[in-house]
């Protein structure tokens, strides 16, 4: 089985944000693979994984970083697959405001689309959307998914509606 989502991760600290995204992946039935790559600390790998992922089988890469965060737009740079960037929350950050700069600001024609801060799950639904456009089963997982989702809301409304106060008019 051959990987269709590639999540990647400036350092492996960053496996507790990045892990949420593989639980959705997994769930969805959906082959990943999970590394830590640094555009700092192993730039050579970087440039190895960007330009080998599509000829592996790789359809969407997950890039997560904290600090400046630059590996989800060097990634997209050499790469022409699509890339969602997490941005983290690291230890040395600004209260993740340069992870999400970093990761959002990309120049023209190196697009990272970008999810809300330690957001990897919406980075894993995100993939999953992405490769339901030609994959019929994993489009079925994912209206199943936003099914379940609508079902929980309409189950907390009616435990709402049992909450009782003098002036509750619902």
């Amino acid at each position: 089985m051959k990987p269709l989502v590639s999540i990647i991760m400036g350092s492996t600290s960053d496996l507790p944000i990045m892990e949420e995204a593989a639980k959705i992946l997994n769930q969805f039935k959906i082959p990943f693979e999970i590394n830590a790559l640094s555009a700092h600390r192993t730039p050579q790998q970087a440039v190895d994984f960007s330009k080998n992922a599509l000829s592996r089988g790789v359809k969407v890469i997950i890039a997560g970083a904290g600090g400046a965060a630059h590996l989800p737009g060097v990634i997209s740079a050499l790469s022409p697959l699509p890339v969602i960037g997490v941005p983290i929350k690291a230890s040395i950050s600004l209260d993740g405001w340069d992870s999400i700069l970093s990761i959002l600001q990309m120049p023209p024609g190196i697009p990272v689309a970008t999810v809300g801060l330690n957001g990897a799950q919406n980075a894993g639904i995100l993939a999953a959307q992405i490769l339901a456009v030609g994959d019929n089963q994993i489009l079925e997982t994912v209206k199943a998914f936003k099914a379940g989702l609508e079902k929980k809301i309409v189950a907390a409304n009616e435990e709402l509606s049992k909450i009782k106060y003098e002036f509750k008019v619902n």
